[in-house]
């Protein structure tokens, strides 16, 4: 009997892949999955419908409730950053720094960007900081493909750092913290990244013809008033955390307040009462959607963990439980974290490490970099079914098959070099 539910939940995972990869509602598609899941175990005696209620569709939401907080405050964070210019400060400095020299210009934004992003969550942002970032890049005389690619990767390289994206997996794998043990993979990982971004520009733009005059015209003069020391905002939650251990909420209302204040966004208690309410509210609206689909999937986690019985019945026997072994396959397969498939956690991958924690072979810190690398340079980085990816393609004007033929061969190299990382830091 165990076997043959096995099966069927294999067969459903596939069917959820193959969903996730035409581009299904993952909203949906994880409701209806926990429900035929759920069915299936209570069918195997291994769940009763009483337990399913409390412990899979009240109890899994209700266990990502902090995520989704952390979120939220995330999200508000990043757009205080837009509200008060400081973002665009910031990239106007930089491009300035770079002078006449385009390809440096280049690639110091796309450092700053990655630098961004290890606090900055949210599409809203990304949209943004990417209508500044990109038509510089274009007026620069980078390719159009490129541009995107580049953008779009620079902010997935400070995902690896960022904590509203780790609280999202660390609801996954449970126990995994955010400190210096999982930081020093995590600042390695994101200057892999941001490497491969400078080489990838080396490569492309050594023939083209670029020209640094062209960065100044779009680049706006306005918030000159923002003081220098304003600058420091976008690292402040991660250092917090970092060097004096606060927990993530405190650290983004600290931020917060800081660049509001220094940016005098203050000037009296009703100015200030207005900004923080309408800046949150609009934070809120950034990541709605996401907050949809984040307490959905946990009710899909709960019950894959309770059918790891049937997937040890038909997998315990196949599935590879040498770290060195399943490493080496993930570097293969990483392009499977491409249109929402098995080895991205906002897509099938979910399922993926249900399965994989379901033989109980592999530690829980070796598989949280193991997933979360597909799913930030695969998925996040060079993905068009991302939604702030698509966005950069409209936006830009870029194809599907220019923007995959331009980024995807060096994300497959990024997560390679990341995996090999992992395996020797966690495996």
């Amino acid at each position: 009997m165990d076997t043959i539910i096995g099966i069927i939940l294999l067969v459903t995972y596939l069917g959820l892949i193959y969903y996730a990869a035409r581009g299904g509602n993952l909203m949906i598609g994880f409701a209806v999955m926990a429900v035929i899941w759920v069915g299936l175990c209570i069918l195997g005696g291994q769940l009763t419908w009483e337990e399913a209620q409390l412990n899979v569709f009240q109890g899994g939401p209700e266990s990502w409730g902090p995520t989704a907080v952390i979120v939220i405050f995330g999200s508000w964070f990043g757009r205080v950053l837009l509200e008060t210019g400081i973002a665009s400060k910031l990239i106007r400095s930089t491009t300035e720094l770079g002078g006449d020299d385009p390809l440096i210009t280049t690639i110091l934004l796309s450092i700053v960007t990655g630098i961004i992003f290890t606090s900055t969550f949210g599409a809203g942002a990304v949209v943004a900081i990417g209508v500044i970032i990109l038509p510089i890049f274009m007026s620069l005389g980078v390719p159009k493909p490129l541009a995107v690619s580049t953008y779009l990767m620079s902010v997935g390289s400070g995902m690896y750092v960022n904590i509203v994206l780790f609280k999202q997996m660390q609801a996954i794998f449970e126990g995994f913290q955010y400190d210096w043990n999982y930081l020093r993979f995590g600042f390695s990982a994101m200057a892999i990244q941001l490497g491969f971004i400078i080489i990838m520009l080396f490569v492309k733009l050594r023939k083209s013809r670029v020209h640094g005059w062209a960065a100044k015209t779009k680049v706006s003069e306005e918030n000159e008033d923002i003081p220098n020391i304003a600058l420091v905002t976008p690292i402040i939650p991660v250092s917090l955390a970092i060097f004096f251990e606060w927990q993530p909420i405190p650290a983004f209302i600290v931020a917060t307040i800081f660049a509001l204040a220094v940016c005098g966004k203050f000037p009296n208690f009703s100015d200030a009462s207005r900004t923080i309410t309408r800046t949150f509210y609009e934070g809120v609206i950034d990541i709605a959607g996401l907050l949809g689909f984040l307490f959905v999937l946990p009710m899909f986690n709960k019950v894959s963990g309770i059918a790891a019985p049937f997937f040890e019945a038909i997998l315990g026997n196949i599935l590879p439980k040498n770290t060195l072994l399943i490493s080496l396959i993930f570097i293969i397969i990483a392009p499977l974290g491409l249109f929402r498939g098995p080895l991205t956690i906002f897509g099938a991958g979910s399922a993926t490490v249900g399965v994989l924690s379901a033989i109980g072979t592999f530690s829980q810190k070796f598989l949280f970099p193991l997933m979360y690398i597909p799913t930030i340079t695969m998925n996040l980085s060079a993905c068009p079914t991302q939604s702030w990816n698509l966005w950069a393609l409209n936006y830009s004007k870029v194809g599907v098959k220019d923007f995959l033929k331009t980024g995807v061969l060096w994300a497959w190299l990024i997560s390679a070099v990341n995996i090999a990382l992992a395996y020797f830091m966690f495996g």
